[in-house]
């Protein structure tokens, strides 16, 4: 599995044509408590850079964007049940959705983790 994330805090965990997404603990962190999130349904086909799922918390609500286009395979129902997964365990059981890549050549333009943590740094 191979790790990316995105100068909007989503993480990407790819394996093979597979993929997982979620929103990075720095991101989870700057929310505060999260109390609700909105994923997509199975079949849903999500274009990179557009809005894909919601997640509100006590500060604010907020768009998560699609690292990559494909169509979601399945959303995480763990976090309709207990949201603050996404607090507890932001980069593990707290992911949003799994999806089918429609092109992997999308991930070039992504940051590993080494990127992504001298991203924050400047932030």
């Amino acid at each position: 599995m191979t790790l990316y994330f995105t100068k909007d805090h989503e993480w990407i965990s790819v394996d093979g044509d597979t993929a997982t997404v979620g929103i990075t603990d720095y991101a989870q962190s700057q929310l505060g408590d999260v109390v609700f999130v909105e994923v997509p349904a199975a079949g849903t086909n999500v274009e990179k850079g557009k809005e894909a799922a919601v997640v509100e918390s006590v500060k604010a609500a907020s768009d998560v964007y699609a690292p990559v286009s494909g169509e979601v395979t399945e959303g995480n129902a763990a976090l309709e049940a207990d949201p603050s997964l996404v607090n507890s365990a932001a980069e593990s059981d707290g992911w949003f959705f799994k999806l089918t890549l429609a092109n992997a050549g999308e991930l070039d333009g992504l940051m590993d983790e080494a990127g992504y943590k001298a991203f924050v740094e400047t932030l």
